[in-house]
């Protein structure tokens, strides 16, 4: 069935008629370009505390306002500037470098004072048919946004100008409608909202249990409630095996039936494996050296820098081996670095490094409870996944 001229796929029921199509310079939106020449702040006009937050490109995302590495011009540099200051329900959207970014100006900001720089305007629904909510949801949907990116990187310099943003065309309801919509959506961003705190809280909870525990601050008990001998320490190389693989990256092969390792978090695919059991991995180079960790029990194959710890003694815990060298061993590599970044790994980083291990039942106990703390973050995960996804198929059904 062939779709309908501007009525969206997807539609509260109590609604129904064709929307308005228009520019966006014919439905009495405002678009407003920052200050420019000699009133645009120098060096000087910049602090880390002011009066006005002076946004820049690290402010505004894809993702919206973020708050990060902010700049702040005096009051007095504020009055002279003529242009560009926000008000409440002003849209921000960026017209150069990273063309196409969009933030809202809502009472959830908690900053009173903010300008855009000359890279940004502003939009301003003053006056219009527009509810302000509504028009920052269009902006974020996949009509617009290919829109925005079929203009503005149509030249080798990526940008927007005022005149291109007026001629954008705007699908748009009745107001009610258009509040509907934008009241939905926006329950739809508290919930990723939420989702996202909830996972944050979760690896911070599990970052500071961590250190606890491997301080040895925190112990647990037997199942008489009785403590657990004492910790004893020893060296990775003592405990179990440590090789290098033999494959390449070329190797891989997408649709491969075993996981492949190859210096970095992601897991590639292949049609061999050189190993089936419990094992540790880690990067010798490359992306996030130091940084990345696998653990795994099966059938697999590894890059030939990927260090593979494995054939551990029976007295030690492979998942708690996991959790004690992910957690500590890239602090030992800056320290044997002698430096603030780490190029690569040698055999001695880790069969040298010295670990303090309790007993096998408490290696175990610790083990599994990071585990179930692992598999309430990932749990967490998928559910911010789905909805991503979910509030993305929002986005394309319910604009026309």
């Amino acid at each position: 069935m062939e779709k309908q001229k501007n009525i969206p796929e997807l539609r509260f029921p109590e609604f129904d008629g064709a929307w308005e199509r228009k520019k966006v310079g014919e439905i009495g939106i405002n678009i407003i370009d920052g200050d420019r020449g000699t009133n645009y702040p120098n060096g000087d006009d910049f602090s880390n505390h002011g009066y006005c937050l002076f946004l820049n490109a690290k402010n505004v995302t894809k993702n919206g306002f973020v708050f990060i590495e902010n700049s702040f011009i005096t009051e007095a540099k504020d009055e002279i500037l003529r242009k560009g200051k926000l008000q409440i329900f002003d849209i921000v959207l960026t017209t150069r470098g990273s063309v196409g970014h969009i933030a809202y100006y809502n009472n959830n900001i908690s900053f009173k004072h903010l300008r855009i720089n000359s890279g940004m305007v502003l939009i301003r629904t003053n006056g219009s048919s527009i509810n302000p909510d509504y028009l920052y949801k269009y902006f974020n949907s996949n009509q617009l946004q290919n829109e925005i990116s079929k203009i503005s990187f149509g030249s080798a310099q990526p940008q927007l100008t005022v005149g291109e943003i007026s001629k954008f065309k705007i699908c748009y309801p009745h107001l009610p409608e258009q509040q509907k919509i934008a009241s939905f959506l926006t329950a739809v961003d508290a919930k990723l909202t939420q989702l996202k705190q909830k996972k944050a809280l979760l690896e911070q909870y599990k970052k500071g249990i961590m250190q606890k525990i491997f301080s040895q601050e925190i112990r647990f008990k037997d199942e008489n409630g009785k403590d657990y001998p004492k910790w004893i320490e020893m060296k990775l190389g003592e405990i179990c095996t440590i090789n290098t693989g033999k494959k390449d990256t070329q190797n891989k092969n997408d649709l491969g039936l075993y996981p492949f390792f190859v210096r970095s978090d992601n897991i590639e695919r292949i049609d061999t494996y050189s190993y089936d059991g419990e094992a540790i991995l880690t990067s010798g180079d490359g992306v996030g050296v130091g940084r990345n960790f696998h653990y795994i029990n099966g059938k697999f194959d590894y890059h030939q820098r990927e260090y593979c710890l494995h054939k551990f003694r029976a007295e030690y815990f492979g998942k708690f081996i996991f959790y004690v060298f992910s957690e500590k061993f890239y602090d030992r590599v800056i320290r044997l670095s002698a430096k603030n970044s780490v190029d690569s790994i040698r055999m001695e980083m880790i069969s040298k490094m010295e670990v303090f291990f309790p007993s096998l039942p408490e290696q175990i106990k610790i083990a599994n409870f990071l585990t179930a703390l692992d598999e309430k973050i990932n749990q967490c995960q998928l559910q911010l996944e789905k909805t991503v996804l979910y509030k993305k198929g929002l986005l394309q059904k319910m604009f026309c």
